[in-house]
C-alpha cells in the first residue's frame, strides 16, 4: 500500500520562504514522476512543479517558476519543494501527487489523472 505524506507547511509574510516536504512508503521514487499541486480558496487545483525522478528533468508553472525549486532525495525517498519570494497569492493547501512506481510524467504537464497517489495536503498561508 503506497503513502504519500506532505509536511513543512505554515504562515509566513510576504516575501519569505518555506520548504515542504514529500515522504513517499511502499515503493521507491526513483523511476516515477512527482509532482506538487496546489488550491487556493475558491480556485481549482493546478499544478505547480513536477520532476522526472530518473532524469531530474523539472517543470515549473509560469506562476511559480524561478521562485519556487522541486527537488529529490532518492535515499528518503522525498521530494521537496522550496518555496522562496512568497506571495499572497500563493496561500493554498499544497498536494503531492506520484505517478506511482514506473509512472511517466504526462505530456500534458500536470494532466491530475497521470498521478495515482496523493497525500492529504499542507496548508501554507502568505500574509502581506
Amino acid at each position: 500500500q503506497a503513502h504519500v505524506v506532505e509536511s513543512g507547511g505554515g504562515s509566513v509574510q510576504a516575501g519569505g520562504s518555506l520548504r515542504l516536504s514529500c515522504v513517499v512508503s511502499g515503493y521507491t521514487i526513483s523511476r516515477t514522476c512527482m509532482a506538487w499541486f496546489r488550491q487556493g480558496p475558491g480556485k481549482e487545483r493546478e499544478g505547480v512543479a513536477r520532476i522526472y525522478i530518473s532524469s531530474g528533468s523539472t517543470y515549473y508553472s509560469d506562476s511559480v517558476r524561478g521562485r519556487f525549486t522541486i527537488s529529490q532525495d532518492n535515499a528518503k525517498n522525498t521530494v521537496y519543494l522550496q518555496m522562496n519570494s512568497l506571495k499572497p497569492e500563493d496561500t493554498a493547501v499544497y498536494y503531492c501527487a506520484s505517478a506511482g512506481l514506473g509512472g511517466y510524467c504526462p505530456a500534458m504537464y500536470f494532466l491530475e489523472k497521470a498521478f495515482v497517489y496523493w497525500g492529504q495536503g499542507t496548508q501554507v498561508t502568505v500574509s502581506s
